[in-house]
């Protein structure tokens, strides 16, 4: 049902942490992250390559998912705690974690379905940890082959990272182009000014892989290296201000 209805450009809440039921939301305004518009400033981009975070991917899901829930207002119940394990163990739900000193610091998670990403939620208990999570978000993306990061509510907090609003209508396009065979079919249109921003121009890409990451940072000898790693992924996003 949940995979059905981030298809369907819907999502679950809940009215709080206690509530029994949840309601679906399809706002009519949209918040998503071009993924080549990503806004890493200088001095995110020096936290990342500080190696300051030692950051995993899915090694601490649930942890992750009770941390963003862990606070006064929360539309995570234990209705949509459930089901998002249930995607999680079948590899359609995944965490990026922030560690510090063996403690975990700040992370986020989200739902994977063909060339699209659902951000859900992330949390931070030490300054950027939750910033860096997301800029190791994107670049898994990037790397990945998918064209859609999809953020739910536009905030000043997601504006500032290169976050834009799309209309509902606008939304339906850019999902359907990433829930397709090819990046934009269906979407494209003979003009490159005709494309739904966050479409990618190429007809076709390689499958979406969210592990695709992983592989290269060990084919270029920086897995385990905390320092490298971020240099590496600090260049992957390309240009700061």
């Amino acid at each position: 049902m949940l995979l059905r209805g981030y298809a369907a450009g819907i999502f679950p809440m809940a009215d709080s942490r206690g509530a029994g039921d949840i309601f679906w939301v399809e706002p009519r305004s949209r918040a998503i992250i071009p993924l080549d518009e990503f806004h890493l400033s200088r001095s995110l981009a020096k936290r990342v390559r500080s190696g300051k975070f030692q950051v995993t991917r899915d090694t601490a899901f649930h942890e992750v998912l009770l941390a963003c829930a862990d606070r006064e207002e929360t539309w995570i119940n234990r209705v949509i705690e459930r089901a998002t394990l249930g995607l999680h163990a079948v590899g359609h739900a995944h965490s990026i974690e922030c560690w510090q000193d063996g403690q975990l610091v700040g992370g986020l998670y989200g739902v994977k379905l063909g060339r699209a990403f659902f951000g859900e939620s992330m949390f931070s208990r030490v300054t950027d940890a939750s910033k860096v999570a997301l800029a190791w978000l994107v670049a898994r993306l990037k790397v990945g082959n998918f064209t859609l990061l999809d953020c739910q509510f536009i905030t000043p907090h997601l504006e500032r990272l290169g976050a834009r609003a799309v209309s509902r209508e606008h939304y339906v396009e850019l999902l359907t182009a990433a829930l397709s065979s090819t990046a934009g079919a269906g979407v494209l249109t003979a003009g490159a000014d005709s494309l739904p921003i966050g479409v990618s121009s190429a007809e076709s890409l390689p499958p979406p892989e969210f592990e695709a990451l992983d592989a290269l940072l060990e084919s270029d000898g920086a897995a385990g290296a905390a320092g490298p790693e971020g240099q590496f992924i600090a260049q992957l996003l390309g240009h700061t201000s």
